[in-house]
């Protein structure tokens, strides 16, 4: 049985390091907050989540969602992470800012200083040199290297500042996320395209024996693991303390999103080879650091118990991300519920401020909630949600003449259906195989669980550029001051 993928959620522009015997992998968290996902593993096959590295990034009106359109599709884009002389460094640019971000921590839990480095720097890798000067490495298309100050703040006057490598010819993606390393005293880029007329993304390495020398590389990997011609590529590279050396990329996979896959690595006369004949093996063999560690579970049921810390924070499960910056005026745990309070009228779902979220999972899952809408106002929807860009989603609305449920996705309501009650228990199924991508939604009567609505059919879009998450939301439509309540979240 294959191990692909290794983690079969949406951790996209996966970057990877290890120290000592710990390796730490970086993900794209887009518009979600807390922010910049850090994820942990003695084998580089079982990960977990270790940390985020921000609550919240530079609070704009649009990161907190009161602009309307929010930041989706935008948001923290591709980290490079990177350890230098017993320190961590995180590097990523937002595409709504148009800043790129550096942050720095002695210990991988935090806590993360934050800075900002002069300049927007597309897809950054960091690259620290044993003589002390530091790079960044970046661009689409044409691949640029420019040396920064000691203080990482920005181009260092007169340093080198120049483009290392070229798409050549037509394509559909030029060169793009690097990712640069100083390995066996040559200097290396690795690069995700998709060279010629036909969409398929393929893994690239240019290597140069010095900084400033020519780089001059090929494709090392074209492969798609038999999976609807959805290529591999884009990623880190990273040796095990035994001396193998092992590449994590990813591969599209429709609605459920961008997914690791961890290919093995031999180096021939100064140049790496990926996998075996040219393909990602199907089985790989690793060695753990730590034989016998148990993983956290990269999903969650919860029963919203409030248990309050001395920081005063709500001790969230790692694997709950808020769609935009949350607002912790309008949501509330106590008693096994979570609440969300409407603080603003809302045209529709992606308006809607405090919506909590899980990733889905490859090949299919179930979540499941119950909700209470005993604070709900008129023109108040409450509910559960395949949430991407064409989401779909069951909830309670209320209207003038009482409670309905609803089943409904960003472009029509598809059916409703009048309540004699406040609760209700809902659940959404997910089918993601081979990119059949569909979305089912139920609620129970008299013990069973009844279908509504219709069978959404997702799809994976630049909007969000994030893959479908399950989401429990509240927002009105009217008037403000409503609320709902959320309790007994099952994933399955």
């Amino acid at each position: 049985m294959s191990i692909h993928p290794i983690i079969q959620m949406d951790f996209p522009d996966p970057d990877v390091i290890r120290v000592e015997d710990t390796y730490y992998m970086v993900s794209t968290t887009m518009h979600f907050m807390p922010g910049c996902v850090i994820l942990r593993s003695y084998d580089l096959r079982n990960w977990e989540i270790v940390e985020h590295v921000y609550d919240s990034l530079d609070e704009t009106e649009g990161q907190r969602l009161q602009d309307c359109s929010g930041i989706y599709g935008k948001g923290m884009w591709a980290a490079s992470i990177r350890y230098h002389k017993n320190r961590f460094y995180l590097c990523f640019v937002a595409n709504d800012t148009g800043k790129t971000y550096l942050y720095q921590s002695e210990n991988i839990s935090g806590p993360w200083e934050k800075q900002e480095i002069q300049g927007f720097y597309h897809d950054p890798s960091l690259l620290f040199d044993e003589d002390g000067r530091i790079y960044i490495v970046y661009g689409n298309t044409e691949i640029h290297l420019t040396e920064l100050d000691e203080q990482l703040k920005g181009p260092k006057e007169n340093g080198i500042d120049r483009i290392i490598i070229k798409e050549q010819g037509v394509c559909r993606l030029g060169y793009e996320g690097a990712h640069a390393y100083k390995i066996h005293g040559k200097y290396y880029v690795f690069l995700i395209h998709s060279p010629g007329k036909d969409w398929f993304r393929r893994e690239a390495c240019f290597v140069s024996d010095s900084i400033e020398g020519e780089f001059t590389g090929r494709d090392v990997l074209a492969d798609d693991l038999n999976y609807c011609n959805q290529g591999v590529a884009q990623g880190g590279v990273v040796d095990t303390p035994d001396g193998k050396w092992y590449s994590i990329l990813f591969q599209d996979r429709g609605a459920v999103g961008r997914i690791p896959v961890l290919v093995p690595i031999k180096w021939e006369c100064g140049f790496p080879v990926f996998g075996e004949n040219g393909k990602v093996p199907e089985n790989i063999e690793t060695v753990s650091t730590r034989p016998g560690y148990q993983y956290k579970p990269f999903f969650e049921s919860d029963n919203f118990e409030y248990v309050p810390e001395k920081n005063g924070k709500i001790p969230w499960k790692d694997v709950w991300e808020f769609n935009h910056q949350p607002d912790s005026r309008y949501y509330s745990v106590s008693e096994g519920e979570f609440r969300i309070y409407s603080g603003k009228v809302c045209a529709n779902l992606e308006e809607a401020v405090n919506t909590l979220t899980q990733r889905t999972r490859y090949p299919r899952c179930e979540a499941e909630v119950s909700v209470n809408g005993n604070g709900m106002k008129v023109g108040d929807y409450a509910g559960l949600s395949a949430f991407l860009g064409n989401f779909g989603f069951v909830a309670l609305k209320k209207e003038e003449d009482g409670m309905y449920l609803v089943m409904a996705g960003k472009e029509a309501e598809y059916e409703k259906i009048k309540l004699d009650t406040e609760r209700v228990r809902l659940k959404v199924k997910l089918e993601f195989e081979m990119m059949k991508d569909e979305a089912e939604f139920f609620y129970e009567t008299s013990g069973e669980w009844k279908k509504i609505g219709i069978t959404k059919k997702l799809y994976f879009q630049l909007d969000h550029f994030c893959g479908c998450r399950f989401a429990l939301f509240f927002y009105s439509t009217k008037t403000i001051g409503g609320s709902a309540g959320f309790s007994e979240f099952i994933y399955r």
